[in-house]
């Protein structure tokens, strides 16, 4: 069953309207409840607390400035429609090393079906002639790339089109002294080099092995120089024959693309390898099945279920396999809808199979460097360059001393490119404005190139993988006690994100540290990831029982998470339900701390999708005979009055009050976002300005907003709007009338004489229409 307020009236019982509609009443009455007299008293029997206005969020300003846009990132990236990816085992893929010692040559021709295929299909890629020429005058190519990228096959049409023959080569072969008789006279070879045969030795290692000496140590061979190639070259040459070495993306590709024999490989367009894949997939019908499947390639259903910006010829080749077959009547659109959502899972297992052969470091730390960017930017998916980056080093190192506790890693220093960054995570930079409150200042960011990508990598790593989940953790926990939200509110959505899918390893590893941590950072980091993990309906039930546990303790820091928690309006199932329970911790004997971050929460449901509801609410405990639960409402409405609704952001979407009036106050957003709950909010200021308790707080903030107006005419207008709410008698409009005096003479910052004139004629035409009333 769900608590209610006690003393409230029954669930679904609101208190008697006013004629315009306002939930709640000014009668003398609950005035004078308010003033801390009774109904027929002439004054108050003892003096009142008074109630000092907030300053600024229980989170000291950390959760504010930036976390709006950061919010609406980690919603965009990570939570999309029928995304529910299951584990089915992880992908793991052979490979052989290099070792130069060795005499060993093994080559294989291409079969002939596969290079007449290959002549059907190919799209030749940007700069590919200049290539062709390359090759022919020098013999030898390097083409560089990431995996899927159309590399082998630019290299077997390459040597198609220059060679009599093609082969391909052992990737054990030692090409560093390998003789001239191995080569035959006009043949072409192909060598695909592994990963780890790219001779890349982290930079951080200083260039020296564990066993002292000078090389990369741990065994892993020479390394292919430009003296090497040089060589190679000769010898291919001298024969008449022409050789292509594919090599991935990595520090060693670079140093290949600023060398002789060394070539980009840029993937060709997209669209032009479906095209030619579906057409050759269904050259034995008719060419309308050949427009159907193209026609259904660009279904915007099945472009979601892809996930993928721009698919890369290998995934473009897939693709149009699926496609003929739809359109053949072979697999039909449920089929079809599940084959495409396989993609960007299958690119993540490709991503982090193996990521830490061999096993040991240095030789590890460049796969694991690039597996911590990948993961980094699912976490931080459209976020700064800057950020996504250093997050991805922190987690390198956590993944690093779990591999190995007894070596230290440092950081690569000029090796580490942003264009090599972008490549390796199959990322776009792009430039987006970062909101700090008082100004928006662009930064550099970078993007995965497919909305399912961020999800697949993370999901690949928690379920595929039980030792990642170590460093994993404590890497989201040591961004969470970061006071830029820019950093701890993506980690948050990202840890809540993964304990919704083993809440039991989640919450003892993540969610209990950070909220019983001391910092107000981390209790918000906490409430951010338990309001994530809720929105499992099936997880849903063991949070609420959580906070409700916190709530009623004695542990404080639980108390205040659980108060944060509240605030997204999701954890209890609704805002109604959520507000009962924030009743409850902010009315607590031991009020303190656990009432401040209560109602900091209830002014966020107030910026939320539901506003009415939380009017509703604020007027009843306005009206409640307990001063306590009067002093939260009056502490919400404070707030309401100086906070800028870009600073409470929430989970559920952005509300109408959000997406135009970021950078007002709550109370100017709401009136010009919700006019038919003018009368409502007036009703609550109005209230605070009459209860002696609040009245000087609540001029207070009343005055700040008349600055902020001053100097905007849009909220100008919707301040002179509200002010005749405001005035029910002659004791309302002098009270008006002097702040606004007050403000116009200030010497530090005076009202501008213009706003001030339009502020008193809005007050003083709602007086004198009262007067007439009267007579």
């Amino acid at each position: 069953m769900t608590d209610v307020d006690e003393g409230a009236p029954p669930a679904g019982e609101q208190p008697p309207p006013q004629p315009d509609g306002r939930p709640g009443g000014r009668d003398d009455d609950a005035r004078a409840a308010r003033d801390g007299r009774t109904p027929d008293g002439d004054g108050p029997p003892e003096e009142k607390p008074r109630l000092d206005a907030p300053k600024g969020s229980p989170l000291g300003g950390a959760g504010e400035a930036g976390g709006a846009r950061t919010a609406r990132e980690a919603r965009t990236s990570l939570h999309i429609e029928g995304d529910s990816q299951i584990f089915d085992g992880n992908t793991f893929y052979q490979t052989q090393v290099r070792i130069g010692t060795d005499d060993v040559f093994v080559d294989g021709p291409v079969p002939d079906e596969e290079m007449e295929r290959l002549e059907r299909v190919y799209c030749p890629p940007p700069g590919y002639d200049a290539m062709e020429v390359r090759l022919r005058r020098t013999h030898l190519l390097a083409l560089c790339g990431e995996h899927g990228t159309g590399r082998t096959s630019t290299g077997l049409a390459l040597l198609r089109e220059v060679a009599t023959g093609v082969s391909r080569l052992d990737p054990a072969t030692a090409l560093d002294s390998v003789g001239q008789e191995k080569f035959e006279t006009g043949r072409g070879y192909l060598l695909e080099l592994p990963a780890e045969d790219a001779g890349v030795v982290p930079a951080a290692s200083g260039g020296s092995g564990r066993d002292g000496g000078d090389g990369p140590g741990n065994g892993a061979g020479p390394h292919l120089s430009d003296l090497h190639l040089d060589r190679l070259s000769a010898l291919l040459a001298q024969r008449g024959a022409y050789g292509v070495l594919v090599v991935g993306a990595g520090d060693f590709a670079d140093r290949l693309v600023r060398g002789r024999y060394g070539a980009q490989c840029t993937p060709p367009p997209a669209h032009e390898v479906l095209k030619q894949h579906v057409e050759d997939s269904l050259s034995d019908v008719g060419p309308e099945l050949c427009r159907l499947a193209l026609r259904n390639a660009e279904r915007p259903d099945v472009k979601q279920a892809l996930g993928l910006d721009a698919l890369r010829p290998g995934e473009a080749a897939r693709f149009a396999g699926h496609l003929a077959a739809h359109a053949r009547g072979e697999a039909d659109d449920a089929q079809l809808l599940a084959q495409c959502a396989t993609f960007a899972p299958r690119q993540a297992r490709e991503w982090l199979a193996g990521a830490d052969r061999p096993g040991m470091l240095p030789e590890a730390l460049p796969a694991l460097r690039a597996a911590a960017l990948r993961l980094s930017l699912a976490a931080f998916n459209g976020s700064a360059e800057s950020l996504v980056t250093e997050a991805a080093e922190l987690l390198a190192w956590e993944l690093a001393v779990t591999l190995d506790p007894q070596y230290a890693p440092g950081r690569p220093l000029f090796t580490a490119k942003t264009e090599a960054r972008l490549a390796a995570a199959r990322a776009v930079p792009e430039q987006v404005f970062e909101d700090l409150g008082d100004a928006a200042i662009p930064v550099r960011a970078m993007r995965f190139q497919g909305r399912r990508l961020a999800t697949a990598v993370l999901y690949e790593a928690w379920d595929g993988y039980h030792n990642v989940r170590g460093p994993l953790t404590r890497w989201l926990r040591s961004l969470c006690d970061d006071q830029r939200p820019q950093v701890w509110v993506r980690a948050a959505v990202a840890a809540g994100i993964l304990c919704a899918r083993d809440y039991l390893y989640g919450f003892s590893e993540v969610l209990l540290p950070l909220a019983r941590a001391d910092s107000p950072v981390q209790q918000m980091a906490a409430a951010t990831a338990l309001a994530e993990t809720s929105r499992d309906p099936q997880v849903r039930p063991a949070v609420r029982g959580l906070l409700r546990e916190w709530a009623r303790g004695d542990d404080r820091s639980a108390c205040e998470t659980a108060a944060f928690t509240h605030g997204y309006g999701m954890a209890a199932g609704s805002v109604a339900e959520s507000l009962d329970e924030l009743a409850r911790i902010g009315c607590r004997e031991d009020a303190g701390k656990p009432a401040d971050a209560a109602s900091y929460s209830v002014v966020r449901l107030l910026a939320g999708p539901e506003p009415e509801v939380v009017l509703r609410r604020l007027a009843r405990w306005l009206g409640d005979p307990r001063q306590i639960r009067q002093n939260l409402a009056l502490m919400v409405v404070l707030r309401a009055l100086s906070t800028r609704t870009s600073h409470l952001w929430g989970l559920q979407g952005d509300s109408r009050v959000q997406e135009s009036y970021g950078s007002w106050t709550l109370a100017a957003a709401l009136v010009a976002a919700h006019p038919d709950r003018a009368p409502w909010l007036a009703d609550l200021v109005h209230s605070a300005l009459n209860t002696a308790r609040a009245g000087v707080a609540a001029q207070e903030q009343m005055g700040g907003w008349m600055r902020r107006a001053a100097k905007d005419p849009r909220q100008l207008d919707v301040l002179c709007g509200f002010l005749p709410r405001l005035v029910e008698g002659r004791r309302d409009r002098d009270r008006l009338l002097q702040l606004i005096a007050r403000l116009e003479r200030d010497s530090d910052e005076p009202l501008a004489p213009r706003a001030a004139a339009r502020m008193r004629a809005a007050v003083r035409t709602q007086a004198e229409l009262e007067g007439e009333g009267r007579r």
